[in-house]
């Protein structure tokens, strides 16, 4: 959908599945949200598959994985696509930075501490967070006190 595919034909020539497998997962996803299903046609109805706005928010995690497996399973090869940036022109590797300072952000640089929508999940003992995963800040407050 990304690359700008809408119609049933389409997708499953690009991926090659079986008819009732493609539209069974098109149905998940219609009901999931991630897509719309329009109608382009009438006569015969035909529908085309758009991405909704939760569909489209997709798109950096999917670029994160193609971006993995540009780099662990292309076999020497090298990638079967590349990017480029439209605003700029060049061709691109996606990166994930921070929101605040916009540093290139690596998995040992980024601590998960609980938010807001934890204690509904699991209850209230779920934020009752360990002494050592609060940040410095928070610890010194709570031993002056």
């Amino acid at each position: 959908a990304f690359m700008r595919m809408r119609r049933f034909d389409d997708f499953q020539t690009s991926l090659g599945m079986t008819r009732h497998l493609l539209a069974s997962r098109l149905k998940r996803l219609v009901e999931e949200g991630i897509f719309e299903r329009v109608p382009y046609q009438q006569a015969p109805v035909r529908h085309e598959y758009v991405l909704t706005e939760k569909g489209r928010a997709l798109h950096p995690v999917l670029m994160a994985m193609a971006t993995w497996g540009d780099d662990w399973m292309d076999k020497g090869m090298g990638p079967p696509l590349l990017y480029q940036h439209r605003a700029c022109g060049h061709v691109m590797r996606p990166v994930m930075v921070c929101s605040e300072c916009h540093e290139p952000l690596q998995a040992t640089q980024v601590t998960p501490l609980p938010g807001p929508g934890l204690a509904p999940m699991l209850g209230e003992a779920a934020m009752a967070a360990p002494e050592a995963t609060k940040p410095k800040a928070q610890r010194a407050r709570q031993r002056v006190r």
